[in-house]
């Protein structure tokens, strides 16, 4: 999944995109409002984490912009700000939690899974499609009873598909939400970790499969009746 970290102070940036990648997020930094909001219009992100106080452009106003653009990608509001109103300001602008610093790297993680819970047919941190489930607390994958060993890359892939299960996801979305912004990564490593995931996830089971390729268009995750 990929974040959007827009944060001025590049210790605060810098700890929370290792944490996020170590728990195998795509994480991208801005360090300034006008470069956070031309990111956030520009692309497509599953959470925005934006600080409140930012250089050309404030949290607040980035925020609402956001808004204004149509855009719902969860947004959760760091500050230092801890007065009620302040938080009554951040969410009315438009953001959906608000965490107060100094916070812990394991409370903003806990909201952030909270807010990828929101929009997907979810019991706790479990997704299923049909018999397949993947755990994304624990990084489990089960198709039935089964344990199934995923690299850390074909369970980000997996996880961004059965998210999006049902949808038709392109490559160049799936390259932007599974691998690092300055990665160098091709169509055909797609197509190679797409053909990784079948034989680990459809090829060892007796039920249909569940990857779909639609050619010219993309891969989906579906449970097909």
């Amino acid at each position: 999944m990929k974040i959007l970290i827009v944060e001025d102070e590049p210790k605060i940036a810098a700890a929370i995109k290792r944490g996020l990648k170590q728990e195998r997020f795509v994480a991208e930094v801005q360090s300034d409002g006008e470069q956070g909001l031309a990111a956030a219009l520009g692309d497509e992100y599953d959470v925005i984490v934006l600080d409140r106080m930012l250089p050309s452009l404030g949290g607040l106003e980035v925020c609402r912009r956001i808004r204004e653009a149509g855009i719902r990608t969860p947004i959760i509001m760091l500050t230092a700000k801890s007065q009620i109103r302040d938080r009554v300001e951040g969410l009315d602008a438009g953001a959906d939690d608000y965490l107060i610093k100094p916070f812990s790297f394991e409370e903003l993680l806990a909201r952030i899974r909270a807010l990828l819970r929101r929009p997907v047919e979810a019991c706790d941190n479990i997704l299923r499609v049909g018999d397949l489930t993947l755990d994304v607390t624990n990084f489990d994958v089960r198709r039935g009873k089964k344990r199934i060993k995923l690299s850390n890359t074909e369970f980000a892939l997996l996880e961004y598909l059965m998210r999006n299960h049902g949808r038709t996801i392109s490559k160049d979305k799936i390259i932007g939400h599974v691998w690092d912004f300055d990665s160098d990564i091709l169509p055909n490593t797609v197509e190679a970790y797409i053909g990784s995931l079948r034989r680990k996830v459809d090829k060892p089971f007796a039920g249909r499969p569940l990857i779909h390729t639609l050619r010219g268009f993309g891969y989906k995750v579906e449970a097909e009746k």
